[in-house]
């Protein structure tokens, strides 16, 4: 086992025996040789469409299969063993039997001999620096797969970002220079942003515009179900079939936007959210008490006291937890509503509401307020704190860092990370709250979107804004999204709780000549270097 595509890197340089995520050094190999079996796959694939063929089987597998290995959402043995043996039949069925492909059909996962120098990253070069270019690259296109995951159930798609999936896997294989490579890595951050912004379309065509919400957080006194991750579909499916039934719904860790989306306001027993970030569910799930749908990443290794109560779907997986599958379009989610049936509504944890909703197309309706409060000087300074929450206890930091923020400032967030704060209260400026959620992690896009707006109106660069960077990050997501802020051009970004371990001491110099990209230090120090005033 070789894995450090994580902020949860053990040491700071990888884990060898067992992911601190649960993963066990099985599954990690077992990844490993999916996504050798890919990087086949796109090759054939790429043949096959210059020659005319439907490839979209292929494509299917490739992004499916990519997302499943990110960070906490699959660790079923099983799972990774049949997608494996399914990219071998997808390569011989568009194979042109060039010896690539051959290797890649012959590679057997359950020969340990045979894997030595053939997957894992050690693979991709023999040059630490090409090979965290490489990486770098391999985890943008796991956070691309995944976006493009969300968008394509929807029904959205877009063949560039189809193209930049198949090329890049290829790329990982072949031999480039350093300067190629970052030019690919960069290109990774355009697609990206290509990718947000079909989602964000796909999302807000589907549900409506989110508009400005306050969420509940409380809990009421009928049986309960929760789901978790962030596919709306998942949602829509689940409320439509709990409708009638008696069983309140309520959102937890990245499905909490949802409540601001039109098309789930319809719905009187989705009644807020429940918990915090993902990070804290094996303490939020227990006192729950009902069924817990887990629809894409953010698993972790069940508890007993729970376990029996969760159900997986869609890539998500975990051996012996019950696994709900789209049979023609529609999930059968009806065991888990009996289950609900049987159990104690949730335990209180919170008793409060947070506002929410604060999508580009919303904040920029009231961007007349924004910039009269920067005009004035009532508004001194925009802080993004966007990015993912995670389990090490130096993420207090985050905390201290919004609590200590001067009343003269707005944090401007998106993803998970916001649970560091979103329930302190932080007060507004002139009615604009202190903390403006955009809502999931792919709604960075809306962050990017307002600054951009921002600037052109104050005839300025997004550089030139009264805007900070203060990034937290866990998994391949956030490496996408901070590819995407890099093609844009942002610069001095402080990226924490710990800087990626898979980034040689050569490429992060790369990177802070380039970018100013720097890591965090203290809450103190880190106001003056962003130029926050004190």
């Amino acid at each position: 086992m070789e894995c450090r595509q994580c902020e949860e890197a053990k040491k700071g340089t990888g884990c060898v025996n067992r992911g601190v995520c649960g993963k066990t050094s099985e599954t990690a190999e077992l990844q490993d040789v999916l996504l050798y079996s890919l990087s086949g796959l796109a090759l054939v694939a790429d043949e096959g469409k210059k020659q005319n063929k439907d490839i979209d089987e292929a494509i299917e597998h490739i992004y499916e299969s990519l997302f499943s290995t990110l960070t906490n959402v699959n660790f079923d043995n099983e799972f990774f063993k049949d997608r494996i043996e399914r990219s071998k039949e997808l390569i011989i069925k568009f194979s042109t039997k060039t010896k690539y492909d051959i290797d890649c059909v012959d590679y057997d996962y359950k020969n340990l001999e045979e894997r030595s120098g053939k997957i894992g990253i050690s693979s991709l070069d023999s040059d630490s620096d090409l090979r965290s270019l490489k990486e770098l690259l391999l985890y943008g296109l796991k956070g691309l797969a995944a976006y493009y995951y969300h968008a394509k159930i929807l029904g959205y798609n877009d063949d560039g970002i189809e193209d930049f999936l198949v090329s890049g896997l290829i790329d990982l294989r072949k031999t480039l220079s350093a300067e190629e490579l970052t030019t690919k890595v960069l290109a990774c951050g355009e697609a990206g942003v290509n990718c947000m912004a079909l989602l964000d379309r796909a999302n807000t065509e589907t549900y409506g515009t989110p508009e400005i919400t306050n969420v509940n957080l409380g809990v009421r006194n009928n049986p309960g179900i929760l789901i978790t991750g962030h596919d709306l579909k998942d949602l829509e499916e689940l409320l439509e079939q709990t409708k009638g039934t008696g069983i309140d719904v309520y959102t937890h860790g990245e499905m909490l936007p949802a409540n601001a989306y039109p098309f789930f306001k319809k719905y009187d027993h989705l009644v807020g959210n429940y918990g915090g970030a993902w990070c804290k569910q094996k303490d939020e799930f227990k006192k729950f008490n009902g069924p817990i749908l887990v629809t894409t990443n953010c698993l972790i290794p069940p508890d007993s006291s729970y376990s029996g109560k969760m159900f997986t779907t869609g890539i998500t997986g975990f051996e012996n937890v019950k696994h709900i599958r789209s049979v023609k379009g529609r999930k059968d989610l009806s065991e888990m509503i009996e289950t609900a049936k049987k159990c104690d509504p949730p335990t209180k944890i919170d008793e409060m509401s947070i506002p929410i909703g604060f999508a580009h197309a919303t904040t920029l309706s009231v961007a007349d307020k924004i910039l009269t409060a920067v005009e004035s000087g009532a508004l001194k300074r925009l802080v993004v704190m966007a990015g993912c929450d995670g389990r090490r206890t130096d993420r207090s930091y985050y905390e201290e860092f919004s609590k200590t923020l001067p009343k003269d400032t707005v944090i401007l967030t998106a993803g998970c990370a916001k649970y560091r704060y979103n329930k302190l209260d932080l007060g507004d400026i002139g009615g604009i709250p202190r903390v403006i959620d955009a809502g999931q992690c792919n709604d960075c896009y809306s962050l990017v979107v307002v600054a951009l707006k921002l600037a052109e109106a104050l005839g300025v660069s997004v550089n030139e804004l009264p805007l900070s960077f203060n990034i937290s990050w866990y998994e391949q997501k956030a490496c996408l999204v901070l590819l995407a802020l890099l093609h844009l051009n942002v610069k001095n970004i402080m990226l924490g709780p710990t800087l990626p371990a898979f980034v040689t001491p050569n490429i992060l110099n790369v990177l802070v000549e380039n970018f100013g990209i720097t890591g965090i230090s203290d809450v103190k120090n880190d106001m003056v270097k962003l130029n926050i005033p004190q």
